[in-house]
C-alpha cells in the first residue's frame, strides 16, 4: 500500500506520511463502495488511526534517517527484516479483528465480499500497488524512482509471511479468542447441516 504514497512523496511537496493519510482515506471510500450495507461505523475508526499512522511514519522517517545501508547485501537484509516485521504485524492485526489500517481492511473487504483467501489477496493487492506505483513513477518522474526490486520482493513476501504465520500459529486464535472460535465452529456446523 505504501508504494504509491512513497512515489508521490518523491515527486510532490507532501510528505510520505501525508500521502499515506490521503491514500488511506481513498481506500476507506473504496471499502464503502465494496462493502455497501456491510460497511459498519467501526470502519470510520480507520480515519483517526490512519492520521496517527501517517504522522508516525513521518516521525520514524526522521528518527531512522541515520539507517542508510550502502552495501547491497545489507539492503537485502534490512528488507527481509522489515518484511518479517510487517508480515507479523499484518497477521496480528487481522487476528485481533479490531480497527485495521486501510490497506489490510481493504483486502479484508475483498475477502469478505468475494470469499477469497486473505494471504493470496494481500499478495495480489501489494503487487498491483507496486505496478501502479511504477507507472506513476514513470508518469511523474520520467524514470523508475521509489520502486525497485525490493518493492516487488516486499509485495510478494509480506502476504506470504502473514499467510504462513497464520497457518503455523492457528492455535493462537483458540487461545486468545475461544468464544469467537466456538461461535465460528457452531456456525460452520449449522451451515453443513443445512446444506
Amino acid at each position: 500500500m505504501y508504494k504509491i504514497p512513497n512515489v508521490l512523496s518523491l515527486n510532490f511537496l507532501f510528505t510520505l506520511g501525508n500521502f499515506t493519510i490521503f491514500f488511506s482515506i481513498f481506500l476507506i471510500v473504496l471499502q464503502l463502495i465494496i462493502l455497501r450495507k456491510n460497511f459498519k461505523l467501526e470502519h470510520i475508526l480507520q480515519i483517526p488511526v490512519s492520521i496517527i499512522f501517517g504522522y508516525f511514519i513521518d516521525l520514524t522517517m526522521i528518527l531512522f534517517s541515520w539507517v542508510n545501508p550502502e552495501a547491497y547485501i545489507m539492503k537485502i537484509v534490512y528488507l527481509l527484516i522489515g518484511c518479517l516485521i510487517l508480515g507479523v504485524g499484518v497477521y496480528m492485526e487481522v487476528l485481533a479483528d479490531v480497527v485495521m489500517l486501510p490497506g489490510e481492511s481493504f483486502v479484508r473487504a475483498i475477502v469478505l465480499t468475494w470469499k477469497t483467501n486473505f494471504g493470496i489477496t494481500k499478495i495480489c493487492f501489494d503487487v498491483s500497488m507496486s505496478v501502479i506505483a511504477a507507472v506513476l513513477s514513470f508518469v511523474f518522474a520520467g524514470r523508475l524512482a521509489g520502486v525497485r526490486e525490493g518493492t516487488v520482493i516486499a509485495a510478494l513476501l509480506v502476504g506470504f509471511i502473514a499467510r504462513l504465520i497464520g497457518k503455523k500459529l492457528v492455535f493462537l486464535k483458540d487461545m486468545i479468542f475461544p468464544e469467537s472460535v466456538s461461535a465460528e465452529n457452531e456456525n460452520e456446523a449449522k451451515e453443513q447441516a443445512a446444506g
